[in-house]
């Protein structure tokens, strides 16, 4: 959030919130406010191109936790642009992955590995499918806190 102070009668910004960005996206802007306009208009199809290449994940697995369809999918890839639904859900993906990684101290491929793996902690399902909505992405997001403090989970 924005502190703001008067001085001389004028509103002067001291510091303007920042996000903690999914790094495997590549984007640029850590200030929320960009990140919600370039949300609003569609992130580029090279951001989901760049995340498949740092995650390794195949781009099946991705378009379904996307909940985009294959031919979807490849019209995306012709326009260049996702709708801004499916960037906020790329965003979700890849903050969780960079969760991921952080827990495996930089491994991405263990990170890969365990977001593909069933935890007892999520009923024996995989982390990815629960990454297919808000709700289920949090309570992945809480069990990597948990494991990250050593929580037994």
């Amino acid at each position: 959030m924005a502190h703001n102070s008067l001085r001389s009668g004028s509103l002067k910004t001291v510091s303007k919130k920042t996000l903690s960005q999914p790094g495997s996206l590549g984007l640029k802007s850590g200030n929320v406010a960009a990140l919600v306009e370039e949300l609003k208009t569609g992130l580029p199809f090279a951001a989901l191109a760049r995340f498949q290449k740092k995650s390794q994940l195949s781009m099946p697995v991705i378009s379904k936790v996307l909940q985009i369809p294959p031919r979807t999918l490849a019209r995306r890839r012709a326009s260049g642009t996702l709708t801004s639904h499916e960037s906020e859900r790329l965003v979700r993906l890849a903050g969780l992955f960079d969760k991921a990684v952080d827990l495996f101290e930089g491994d991405a491929a263990a990170a890969k590995s365990w977001l593909q793996t069933p935890k007892k902690a999520l009923g024996n399902r995989v982390p990815l499918e629960w990454a297919e909505s808000e709700i289920g992405a949090r309570e992945v997001e809480d069990l990597i806190g948990r494991l990250e403090h050593g929580v037994y989970s």
